[in-house]
């Protein structure tokens, strides 16, 4: 068996809330007025780009990826990452505005009552048009240092379960100098699919795969949070950003198990496996291996039991503890090339069962 170290249990009490606060910011006194004009820009070049027209990128930006996590109010939680190409940024600040925009938006409202179409028509041009609202919306004005590897962004949606269109502008500030040229920016547009982790099925968050897992002495405020969204309690996720991977690293899985039903003691049990299975083009996998055609059953670590006998006495499912699942296995004996790591949770009292795919490319020495 491969070697690997467990995570350590915690108990990550309370479901992640991700505010926008975009109304507050573009209506704030505080907020000076340059800060106001380059919120108008951003909003113009996603409005723009939702409208068709050709989107620059300046800055060399890319969607990174994101992860779903449960959230309050029937909710998930998606951070996710964007990438700058740090030759090409230039300020000591760039803005960074992301929307939201469901592609099943709920009807308009109806036509009040006693007021035919006529009537609300003329009403319609007595009263300017509203913004539009979308499902989420947020800015915020991300410090930078030109030149530095990699230039990361991390920020946050927190959406009802449904497919979204998300735009992302990041720009550089306006030059107050006469006759300079446009600042930069860039502008993308990543289709997402959100789960729902609120229908009572077994299931579970996205794996995260991190760089490193660190411990917080307290949970982040709000402010600190929208800036940090991978913190999730007391710890911190710093997920890769590339899946090919060193074999003096290891592998490590995050994870929180969903909807697992419970004993008299309000604990589940669960176990969690992790299984290997290496490319090899052709090959056709023996019967009750865990492997796909066209690979061959690498290695596995010890299924990872979480019940009343391992998990801390003061674990509660009813009181809002979330079930995290994962494990560290260093990459030293992987031999070079294409894996899948299948990760299968079964909740021995539902007789449920779900699986989840990491694929990763090991090299180096």
């Amino acid at each position: 068996m491969v070697n690997r170290k467990g995570l350590s249990v915690s108990l990550i009490v309370a479901l992640v809330v991700s505010a926008s606060a975009f109304a507050q910011k573009k209506d704030d006194k505080k907020q000076s007025d340059d800060q106001k004009k380059e919120i108008q820009a951003v909003v113009k070049l996603a409005d723009d780009a939702a409208a068709g027209q050709a989107a620059a990128n300046d800055l060399g930006s890319a969607w990174v990826h994101e992860d779903f996590m449960k959230a309050q109010g029937n909710k998930q939680y998606a951070p996710f990452m964007v990438t700058l190409d740090p030759a090409k940024v230039t300020a000591g600040t760039v803005v960074f505005y992301w929307r939201a925009v469901s592609k099943n938006p709920p009807p308009p409202p109806p036509v009040p009552e006693g007021k035919d179409g006529k009537d609300a028509k003329k009403d319609d041009k007595k009263t300017p048009p509203k913004r539009p609202e979308y499902a989420y919306e947020d800015v915020s004005f991300v410090p930078v240092t030109p030149g530095q590897m990699p230039v990361r962004i991390a920020r946050s949606l927190t959406l009802p379960a449904g497919p979204y269109d998300v735009y992302v502008v990041v720009k550089e500030p306006a030059s107050a100098q006469k006759n300079a040229p446009p600042a930069k920016a860039s502008v993308l547009k990543q289709m997402l699919t959100v789960p729902d982790f609120w229908n009572n099925e077994l299931t579970t968050s996205s794996v995260i795969i991190a760089q490193r897992i660190d411990p917080l002495p307290a949970p982040l405020t709000p402010p600190q949070q929208a800036e940090r969204p991978y913190a999730l309690g007391q710890l911190e996720i710093v997920p890769v950003t590339d899946m090919k991977m060193n074999k003096k690293v290891e592998l490590q899985t995050f994870m929180i198990v969903y909807n697992p039903k419970i004993d008299s003691m309000n604990k589940p049990d669960v176990v969690v496996e992790y299984n290997f299975c290496q490319a090899a083009p052709g090959n056709q996998p023996k019967a009750g291996e865990p492997c796909k055609a066209g690979e061959k059953f690498f290695n596995k670590t010890t299924p990872q039991a979480l019940n009343k006998d391992t998990l801390p006495p003061q674990f509660d499912v009813t009181a809002g503890h979330q079930l995290q699942a994962g494990q560290g296995v260093p990459l030293a004996s992987f031999p070079d090339g294409d894996y899948r790591l299948e990760i299968k949770v079964t909740d021995k009292i539902a007789n449920k069962s779900v699986s989840r795919d990491v694929n990763f490319t090991v090299s180096g020495s």
